[in-house]
């Protein structure tokens, strides 16, 4: 079933991007095949979710860690590329100035802070994409499981994480735009941001890192180490008897984690054109809980597929019926957890087995009573 959903999950992930992409630039505006440049950002959206759902799930559903901060990861992993995109605007939209970005003219900064330069060139800013979130969850993942935090007490410390930054990016002195944060990108790479075949590459991007991150992660989880932090999920305190250090194991695939929430993050912000503080916002981690939920805990491929269908979801009921989306979005957590404790993907599984196997040849079967 894992390997089969798996290999489902990445046809339809790179298939259906590819069709978009094709839709959108072969097919002629008007025609019934050409598919709008809103669509193309919306899914590339929904698909930098996607990852977030898949890095969140790696450590919740296979080491037990109920991270209520990896939107922090995101936001970060966002807020680098958009400050390599800023550096690209060059003269454009400036105020005069062609080397400080216009909200540092708007302020009156005299000079470029030293923690932007560099971001100039493409190479420092994707290495910066990996190196901030890791770094920071290997700080506070090391201080965290060094001191055997754990349960819902290590849930509240992540939480509290992602508010500090919020707290932190909101101020105009952090150099990072304040409320307003980065917007009007221009370029990327060298190709113009808003030209249709620069969307299409974009969606087509987050598709392959997608499936990337989706493999990796099943690697992880299918090895001799995988096998071993789910030991230390179920119990840890017998995976140390042992003799297993699980403060490592948790650390490690924290780290992976959140270098691929950071991935989702940078990918994020080129295709909705703006990086600001709500991002780290707490509520947007717990929405994330809620799409693993949704989808299915410990499945991976459920994740994503809960992504999908509740940011769906939000885009219809927040047009349509914007009054009642929070009050849906609590119910349908409610539910899930109620009745379907797997998720979706849980209901595949269940008719799996529910499914009567063919008795192989030689072996007898008990007479019908």
């Amino acid at each position: 079933m894992n390997r089969t959903a798996t290999l489902i999950c990445l046809v339809l992930v790179l298939g259906g991007a590819l069709l978009l992409a094709a839709g959108n630039q072969l097919a002629a505006p008007g025609s019934t095949f050409h598919v709008p440049t809103y669509v193309i950002s919306l899914v590339g959206k929904y698909l930098c979710y996607a990852m977030l759902a898949l890095a969140l799930d790696l450590v919740w559903g296979y080491a037990g860690i109920l991270s209520l901060g990896h939107a922090a990861f995101f936001a970060l992993g966002g807020y680098a590329m958009g400050m390599y995109l800023m550096r690209q605007i060059g003269t454009r939209g400036m105020y005069g100035n062609a080397i400080l970005p216009d909200f540092m003219v708007f302020l009156n900064w005299k000079e470029l802070p030293w923690y932007w330069h560099g971001f100039d060139n493409p190479g420092f800013a994707i290495l910066m994409v990996l190196l901030v979130p890791g770094l920071l969850a290997l700080v506070f993942g090391w201080l965290a499981f060094r001191s055997r935090v754990s349960g819902v007490y290590l849930s509240i410390i992540t939480q509290a994480l992602t508010f500090a930054l919020l707290l932190a990016f909101f101020r105009n002195d952090m150099g990072f735009g304040g409320n307003n944060g980065l917007t009007d990108f221009k370029d990327i790479f060298g190709y113009r941001l808003q030209a249709d075949s620069t969307r299409a590459a974009l969606l087509i991007a987050s598709a392959v890192f997608l499936c990337l991150m989706l493999l990796v992660a099943r690697f992880i989880v299918t090895s001799r180490f995988g096998k071993v932090l789910i030991a230390v999920r179920d119990t840890e305190a017998r995976t140390r008897f042992l003799g297993y250090r699980p403060e490592r194991y948790k650390l490690f695939v924290f780290v992976v984690s959140a270098i691929m929430a950071g991935i989702g993050g940078a990918l994020y912000v080129p295709q909705v054109g703006i990086i600001n503080p709500s991002e780290f916002s707490p509520a947007n981690s717990i929405e994330a809980v809620i799409w693993v939920a949704v989808g299915g805990r410990g499945t991976l491929v459920g994740a994503i597929l809960g992504a999908i269908l509740v940011n769906g979801g939000k885009t219809y009921f927040t047009g349509a019926l914007p009054e009642i989306w929070l009050f849906a979005l609590g119910a349908l957590f409610i539910l899930v957890t109620l009745f379907l404790p797997h998720g979706v993907l849980g209901l595949f599984r269940r008719r799996e087995k529910a499914l009567p196997t063919k008795p192989t040849q030689g072996t007898a079967t008990e007479p019908a009573e």
